[in-house]
């Protein structure tokens, strides 16, 4: 393990059938309109449940048929909890790494030694005023920059659980496509997402870490501007556009942990959520 020194460096039933797959370059048409809701009264998720069959009967249930090139954003904690990614405090240990970097930025070294576990390494270490808990900006395993690498204890059911990111977010995403489209006999797109803060801007948005047969990336470099001008490193992100804008229905008091989109014109394509990670040498920062 890391020592802290380490560490510290109601929609319409048409929509536009995606094309074969192929790489995630653009060539897509912008829709004049987008169809966007949220599946309500979805059950409470719990550790061993198949999120795809319970997505499934919820929907057979309600009567609403999934469609050819329909999206669903799916909220990752939803997805930890069914495949039990989840920490209980009372079971932790905290090694000396932890307790040390734990009063550096008062919180608690249980939670800390999850952080821990789950990064690469911690990139700073952030002691905040005396009467609230410090920042910890990690490199979480699978290379996302977040704070607390992503362990979280919102909407956890227990105070001595902590949630986690699913081990394998895009395998996640792929298992659940593959269900609902033999379920419905359609081809359909599926982004799991978290939300993160963003450097330089206030707030959080929801991004995409799991990825399946939607393009992270619309890469558009060749193609022109509305002026004729070519574009040399333009590159929509795609799936994080997706994952933001869900956030707008995804209420967490509600538990909306599911939004369709309906109505985009996409390439299907093996993409991952990995493809929108920055390479290290790509940092203007360090």
């Amino acid at each position: 393990m890391p020592n802290a020194a380490s560490l510290l460096t109601s929609a319409s039933a048409s929509a536009p059938k995606p094309k074969p797959a192929s790489a995630p370059t653009s060539n897509q048409k912008t829709p004049t309109g987008l169809n966007v809701f949220r599946l309500e009264g979805l059950p409470h998720f719990k550790t061993g449940d198949s999120l795809a069959d319970l997505l499934i009967a919820h929907l057979d249930h309600n009567e609403v048929a999934l469609v050819n090139g329909d999206i669903l954003v799916i909220a990752h904690k939803v997805v930890s909890k069914c495949e039990g990614a989840l920490r209980r405090l009372s079971e932790v240990t905290p090694t000396q790494s932890a307790l040390d970097l734990a009063e550096s930025v008062r919180k608690d070294p249980r939670k800390v030694q999850i952080i821990i576990d789950q990064s690469k390494r911690i990139l700073r270490a952030v002691r905040r005023p005396e009467q609230q808990e410090g920042v910890l900006i990690a490199e979480h395993k699978r290379g996302y920059i977040c704070a607390n690498a992503a362990v979280d204890e919102s909407n956890s059911d227990d105070p001595d659980i902590l949630i986690t990111l699913p081990d394998d977010p895009d395998a996640s995403a792929k298992a659940i496509a593959g269900q609902l489209e033999a379920h419905f006999g359609i081809t359909l797109g599926v982004i799991i997402s978290d939300t993160f803060g963003r450097p330089w801007r206030l707030g959080q948005t929801n991004v995409a870490i799991g990825v399946a047969n939607v393009p992270a990336l619309n890469l558009m470099a060749g193609e022109t501007d509305a002026y004729g001008r070519p574009l040399t490193v333009t590159a929509p992100a795609l799936a994080d556009e997706l994952a933001a804008a869900s956030g707008l229905l995804m209420d967490k008091s509600a538990q909306t942990p599911v939004i369709v989109f309906r109505g985009l014109d996409w390439q299907a394509t093996d993409s991952s959520g990995q493809d929108l990670i920055r390479a290290q040498q790509e940092d203007l920062f360090r």
